[in-house]
């Protein structure tokens, strides 16, 4: 059946064309479908208006930019949304940590590797400055380019046995021992550990803020688009609620 909106067809060929944007969609074809009727809604408000159709973008970006009113949220909606949900403003234990990674074997070739990784952490540990060479010059994991960087990461995140081991390390330490996981035997340097709790609002302030502003001209945009379908002869598709 053929889609018209308020009396303009939309072609199989542009829903075509607009799906594939949308490769990732549920449903591409109902993706394509229902951008391509709100785009003609809101630019035939658009012209409805005076606003210059020749560049959609720019008249749709204008049409919205002229009807869209939202209020900016101030500094005492913000502690108040970080007062009622306490749970969104947790942090748990974190750390951020290097590892050299040898690999597993069976027999000799197994005794082989867990000597050369014994031989590397005892010369880590005479001489911890070089941990980043002795990555690049031995590790199997692809960290090992950046000198074993393994970034910051929390609780959860890693295999047990690797996690227990960094997490029961101190700040700027070496673990006292190899760590064997599935993956291989591990060297782990710890170059920062975080306790977790509760983020400051004066830390969290500003991108809050942020957050509850795009909240609201998104929820502003939602209202006017559902106005613009409520108020529309669509033939050929029924809109979802928006």
């Amino acid at each position: 059946m053929t889609i018209r909106v308020n009396g303009i067809e939309i072609t199989e060929d542009m829903v075509q064309a607009e799906q594939a944007h949308y490769a990732d969609a549920p449903n591409p074809h109902d993706a394509a479908v229902q951008e391509l009727i709100l785009r003609e809604l809101l630019l035939q408000k658009a012209k409805s208006i005076g606003i210059d159709t020749t560049d959609q973008g720019t008249a749709i970006g204008a049409l919205l930019e002229q009807e869209l009113q939202v209020d900016a949220v101030d500094e005492a909606a913000c502690l108040a949304f970080y007062n009622q949900y306490p749970e969104r403003f947790s942090s748990g234990e974190s750390a951020v940590a290097s590892h050299i990674l040898f690999p597993l074997g069976e027999g000799l070739a197994g005794s082989l590797a867990k000597a050369k990784a014994e031989g590397v952490l005892e010369e880590i540990k005479a001489n911890p400055a070089r941990f980043s060479d002795l990555a690049r010059e031995h590790s199997t994991c692809p960290s090992g380019q950046q000198g074993g960087s393994l970034g910051q990461f929390g609780r959860g995140q890693m295999v047990p046995e690797f996690e227990q081991a960094v997490f029961s390390t101190d700040a700027g330490q070496i673990a006292p021992d190899l760590v064997q996981t599935q993956f291989g035997y591990h060297i782990i340097q710890v170059q920062e550990r975080h306790e977790g709790g509760k983020v400051s609002f004066e830390e969290i302030k500003d991108r809050l803020q942020q957050y509850l502003n795009d909240m609201a001209g998104n929820k502003a945009m939602q209202a006017y688009l559902g106005q613009l379908v409520a108020a529309a002869q669509i033939e050929g598709y029924a809109m979802p609620a928006l």
